[in-house]
Order: C-alpha cells, then sequence, then structure tokens
C-alpha cells in the first residue's frame, strides 16, 4: 500500500507541474487530470509480509564508502541507485521499506526466490553443524548434492567437480578438453560470455568484458541470432561456419565447442533452432569436446527443459553451471564423464572452497525446492504467458525491436528504428528509470545494451507477469 501511495504521489506531483507551466487549464482539471492518472496506473500484485526495520547506513553513506574502499570499475544502475536491504520471494525492499518487484533475479541468479525459508534453513543446519572443513576428510553434504545434481543429468554426465563461480567452472572446463585432446584450440561463439579470468575472457567475444592480454587459442564463429544474424533462424547456415574455422583457422583437430543455449549477457540470445546438433557433430569429428554453459540458463529457468542445452537435443560432454545452482550461495560446477573426468588425476587438482558444506547443502535445498514446488513448470506456463503479453506490447510499441527467449529467460531488444534495428540506448535506460520508480527491477544486457533482461525468481506469477508488463508498457508510454 505505501508504495502506491509513493507511485500516487509522484505522479499527481508530475500532473500538477505540468499543470502549472498550462495557464489555460483551472485547478479542477488539473485535480481531476491528476485523480485519473492514479486510477490507470498499474498496481503491484498484494504481498502479504512485512520486511523488519532497517536501521543500517543509508544508501548515501554506502555509496560513499562503496567510491572510496571498492574497485573504481563497479558500476551500477540507475541514476539513484537502489539500497536493497532485504528480500522475500520475488520481492526486495530497500531502506525505507518499499517493495519493489525483482525481474532480474540478481542476474539469473535466484531461482527459488529470496531468501527461500528451506533454502536458509539448510544453510543455517549445516552452519552449525560444521562451516568448513576439506575434500581431504569425508562429509555427506558433497556426496549428497554430487548424487542428486548427476541425476539430473543425461547420459553418462555423472562425475562433479565443485567451484565457486561460473567463470572458475569454465575454467575448469576448457583445462580439461585441452587436456583430454591433446590439442588446444577452442571454438566459441561471437556475442558470447563465458567469465573474465584467462582462459573464459578468451572465449569471451565482446569487447566489452576483454582486456588487453593473451588470450590464445579461440576461434569465435558467427553467432546463430536469428534476430540479427546473416542467416536468420537457419541453424545448419550458421554451424558451417564452425566447420570453416575448423578447416582454415586450425590444424583440423580442436579441443573443443563452448557455448549457452540462451545467451545471458549478450542480450537472451536464443541459438538459431538445428544449431547445436550439426556444430556437435562438426566439433567431435574433429576430436573435440562440446561444453554447455548452463550458467543463466540452467536449473530450470528456461521452463521447457530443466537445461538449456536441451532444447537443442542436445547432450554434451561437459556441463558448467552457478547462478541458480545456489539460489544466490557462492557455488558452481562442471559435470562430465568418468572418462573425461580421468584426466586431472595426472597432477594434483584441489579446489579449497570447492564442495564446501554450507554451499552444497544449500545446492541441495535448490533441488529439493524447484522439484517440490514445481518450478520448472511454473517457469514455463508463467514465462510463456509472459512472453505472450510482451509479443503484444511489441504491437503497441514500435521501440520494441524483438521478443525472445523462453521460460523465465525472456530479452526485449529496443530498437529506435525497426528497419535497421538500431539500439535504442538512451531510451532503454530512461524505461529502466520509469520502472523502477514505479517498482519493477529489471535488467539489460547485449553487446549495445538495448536489451531488458527478464530473469526474476522462478515463484514469479502471473500477476507478477501482469505488472511488469503493464509498468513496462506505460513507461514507454512515457518517452
Amino acid at each position: 500500500m505505501k508504495s502506491v501511495l509513493m507511485r500516487r504521489a509522484l505522479s499527481e506531483s508530475k500532473h500538477f507541474r505540468s499543470c502549472g507551466r498550462s495557464y489555460s487549464r483551472s485547478a479542477d482539471a488539473c485535480a481531476a487530470a491528476a485523480d485519473d492518472s492514479a486510477n490507470t496506473l498499474p498496481k503491484m500484485p498484494p504481498f502479504r509480509y512485512t520486511p523488519p526495520p532497517y536501521t543500517g547506513p543509508s544508501a548515501a553513506d554506502i555509496s560513499a564508502k562503496r567510491k572510496e574502499f571498492l574497485s573504481p570499475s563497479m558500476f551500477h544502475f540507475y541514476n539513484k541507485p537502489v539500497n536493497v536491504v532485504h528480500g522475500k520471494m520475488q520481492y526486495l525492499f530497500d531502506e525505507n521499506g518499499r517493495r519493489y518487484l525483482d525481474a532480474f533475479g540478481g542476474i539469473a541468479t535466484v531461482c527459488c526466490g529470496h531468501c527461500h525459508p528451506d533454502v536458509v534453513k539448510a544453510i543455517v543446519k549445516q552452519t552449525q553443524n560444521l562451516q568448513h572443513s576439506t575434500i581431504l576428510y569425508l562429509n555427506h553434504a558433497i556426496t549428497d548434492f554430487a548424487e542428486a545434481l548427476a541425476s539430473k543429468l543425461p547420459g553418462d554426465l555423472k562425475v562433479v567437480f565443485f567451484t565457486n563461480s561460473g567463470t572458475e567452472a569454465n575454467e575448469l572446463a576448457m583445462m580439461m578438453a585441452r587436456l583430454y585432446t591433446g590439442s588446444h584450440d577452442i571454438i566459441s561463439l561471437r556475442n558470447a560470455y563465458h567469465g573474465n579470468a584467462a582462459a573464459t575472457m578468451g572465449a569471451t567475444a565482446q569487447s566489452n568484458w576483454k582486456f588487453n592480454v593473451i588470450q590464445s587459442g579461440v576461434h569465435h564463429a558467427i553467432n546463430p541470432d536469428p534476430y540479427r544474424g546473416l542467416f536468420g533462424s537457419d541453424g545448419e547456415k550458421y554451424a558451417k561456419d564452425v566447420q570453416d574455422l575448423i578447416q582454415f583457422g586450425t590444424s583440423g583437430h580442436v579441443a573443443a565447442f563452448i557455448s549457452e543455449a540462451i545467451q545471458g549477457v549478450g542480450g537472451i540470445v536464443e541459438l538459431a533452432p538445428g544449431y547445436l546438433p550439426a556444430v556437435y557433430s562438426s566439433i567431435r569429428k574433429a576430436g573435440g569436446l562440446c561444453i554447455a554453459d548452463e550458467v543463466q540458463s540452467g536449473f530450470a529457468r528456461t521452463g521447457s527443459h530443466f537445461w538449456g542445452f536441451e532444447t537443442q537435443d542436445v547432450v554434451p560432454d561437459i556441463v558448467t553451471m552457478a547462478k541458480g545452482i545456489g539460489n544466490g550461495i557462492p557455488l558452481g560446477a562442471v559435470v562430465t564423464t568418468p572418462k573425461v573426468a580421468e584426466v586431472l588425476t595426472r597432477r594434483s587438482y584441489f579446489n579449497t572452497f570447492g564442495g564446501n558444506p554450507v554451499c552444497t547443502a544449500a545446492g541441495l535445498a535448490v533441488l529439493q525446492v524447484i522439484e517440490r514446488e514445481n518450478l520448472q513448470e511454473n517457469a514455463n506456463i508463467v514465462g510463456s504467458y509472459l512472453k505472450q503479453r510482451l509479443d503484444s506490447l511489441k504491437d503497441k510499441h514500435e521501440i520494441i525491436g524483438d521478443v525472445r527467449g523462453r521460460g523465465l529467460m525472456l530479452g526485449v531488444e529496443l530498437v529506435t528504428d525497426r528497419q535497421l534495428k538500431t539500439p535504442a540506448k538512451a531510451e532503454i535506460l530512461q524505461v529502466m528509470e520509469q520502472m523502477k520508480d514505479m517498482g519493477v527491477l529489471i535488467g539489460k544486457g547485449g553487446f549495445y545494451g538495448n536489451v531488458f533482461r527478464i530473469t526474476p525468481p522462478l515463484c514469479f506469477s502471473r500477476e507478477d507477469a501482469d505488472y511488469l508488463v503493464d509498468v513496462m508498457d506505460y513507461a514507454m508510454s512515457k518517452l
């Protein structure tokens, strides 16, 4: 209720300011216009929860300390960044207790919902028993989760290596592929993002995320982007470029091909249909392994499937994952076959925090919540409904060039010219600010920064979807 009143006050103030500039309008007419506008503003779905009072530092104090003590490379959304102090399921709360609908999910990380009680309970219970030891001793938390995780993967993908992040998981996967094949060359996709460490920065193919340091042995294929790509939705035509890279850019033998099924940082680009089967065939003929980066699309987010790669009907040799695996706990994993896993026995491989009992207990709780609460089905149903509503919005607003993705991993690309597909870089910032002011937090990405990234917690409801679209509609109508 408080947030509704705040929005109403904001709306009324804007109307009265505009009335003040228009001397021909009477005070009564201005008041009536303000009341009409307030009544037509989208209403946030009710949520029977009150966050505890916040007594910590203000947003201004945090910003000052962040500027002084944290890396200058860190950036934030919004002209006036939100001081997020509390979360509950699909909602976040600021220092004043104002509620926001979280349509970004901590960058596709919060899958069960903020502070889901079952995940919190598992973390607290394990922390009280044993916070950390080492994999040099036995502990059931890591093996329980590894067994449960392996059961969610097809074929012989059943050996798990735990890490702390997606970058670390992809680094390990790429190293294992090089060791297993004896080749160095890896093929990635343009517009891809796989991390920001030594090898993964090489696999990443957006200049925004690459520093001028040595990045060897990675070739970037044409991106099978159905919206901006050369061949539209013809996956097999794009796949030919991978074969060309093998023939003309390598010795004819490669270590691996790595890709996301839906590019997250790249702007929610779902690879053209039929692309991965054709590429996997070429890579395997060249002696390489196929790596599926499921850091963002995994753990039921696509709705139709548990893993993104399943949407293309392929089975990788290595799968990497993070983000949704722990609902916000720093946790990642590499899952592969026993044969590939064997390569790490050639030397000593060790990860101090990989498989930490608290993190793996959280991971197991996440899997159990996804199953028990049917979150994959919810992502499919609500995500399909949300996509339909966004498609309808595209018919109304010329600035929407494309609506894409699946489940609760959706993208809305804004352009100033649909024919030229000119990125609407400034306009997306205006819409984001307006949506934040109305209580919706949403992500953005893509190489040009003109794509809304919609990756909310998987407990997102149909009513939440309606509110998100109604707010976006209202914000776009003000451009």
